[in-house]
């Protein structure tokens, strides 16, 4: 028996396939109770991380500790981990009810206590209604409800999530993303949520993982992530951005039109930098003598949204509760409204 302060320690656990490696040598902690979301694009490792958490492949290197108790080398069955997968995965032969017992029953849980789990995780994923049903007479969002109760019955330390609302429509999708969320809070539990939405990422997360190229590349709650991202990748991959690569003289950084603003975390001798500057960051004043002229604008409802030029420099702004739209070759001044600025890492995209 390992002891860990967190309920899930993994420590240097990397994959590889020859001679490609798949994740690099990775470190995670995962406190009780947290909702934590790997977040990347295609390839980049994170449903990888999570079929070595669960156990359906073998990590090439490094240890993995849950609850105190060391799993790398145990069966699927034998880690207390229950996981939610993007085809939901049910039973088409089983009723909603058999569905939800399946596990209990391979685990001799006794009857009684398995009829209170299940009326427990009916009760919270409003499936009453459903328990008679077979998979095929539901809806998706009907089988995702019924995929995460399956799961919820085991009482698992760790619930994991592969993707699981990616086969929705958007509309079914926002609905059940908040209802993972109210349901994580209602039950306690502990979860790892793997996604390449960044919607889905920044609504649900206690705290995200942004992954690239095998590699956790920044940690953070979505606040920070999104408003003081340290790494061009975590700038670039949240949302829009305006990535300036801008000269720096005493800590303080001129913008592409003239602005002059403080720039936080530069290396010591620091003489230029890349600096991230989200599009409503940007607010845009009519001005003849501006030095940004509108090239093309859209309407979204809660913002216009524009891209301007300053020079030889392309930018996007955003302005929310707009009434009126700015025309486009319209001549604008430019003020930041995010200050300080903050210096990224790494490589430009």
């Amino acid at each position: 028996m390992t002891t860990s302060a967190s309920l899930l320690s993994i420590t240097q656990v990397s994959k590889s396939y020859g001679s490609t490696v798949a994740l690099h040598p990775t470190d995670i902690r995962i406190e009780r109770g947290e909702f934590v979301t790997l977040l990347g694009p295609s390839g980049c490792g994170k449903s990888t991380l999570l079929r070595i958490v669960c156990g359906v492949t073998p990590a090439s290197a490094g240890s993995i500790v849950l609850d105190g108790q060391r799993i790398e080398t145990l069966p699927p069955e034998r880690r207390d981990i229950a996981m939610v997968f993007q085809s939901y995965a049910l039973f088409p032969h089983m009723s909603v009810r058999k569905n939800l017992g399946f596990g209990l029953r391979m685990k001799r849980v006794e009857a009684a206590e398995q009829e209170r789990r299940i009326a427990h995780a009916v009760e919270i994923c409003n499936l009453g209604a459903l328990l008679e049903r077979s998979p095929r007479q539901l809806s998706g969002g009907q089988q995702q409800r019924v995929a995460l109760a399956r799961a919820l019955v085991m009482q698992p330390a760790l619930l994991l999530f592969d993707e699981p609302l990616s086969n929705l429509d958007a509309k079914l999708r926002e609905s059940l993303r908040d209802e993972l969320v109210r349901l994580h809070r209602a039950t306690g539990s502990t979860s790892l949520y793997v996604t390449h939405d960044q919607a889905e990422a920044m609504a649900m997360s206690d705290r995200v993982m942004v992954m690239n190229s095998g590699r956790i590349v920044e940690t953070g709650t979505p606040v920070q992530l999104y408003r003081r991202p340290r790494h061009i990748f975590t700038a670039s991959f949240l949302g829009q951005t305006n990535l300036l690569r801008v000269a720096i003289a005493e800590g303080v950084a001129t913008l592409p039109w003239g602005e002059c603003c403080r720039v936080d975390g530069l290396a010591s001798g620091t003489r230029n930098a890349q600096v991230s500057l989200r599009p409503e960051d940007i607010a845009l004043t009519p001005d003849a003598q501006g030095p940004g002229w509108i090239t093309g604008r859209s309407f979204a409802g809660a913002s216009a949204n524009y891209t301007l030029q300053v020079g030889d420099v392309a930018l996007r702004a955003s302005h929310a509760g707009a009434t009126a739209l700015l025309p486009v070759g319209e001549r604008v001044a430019l003020t930041t409204l995010a200050i300080p600025l903050h210096a990224l890492e790494g490589p430009s995209p």
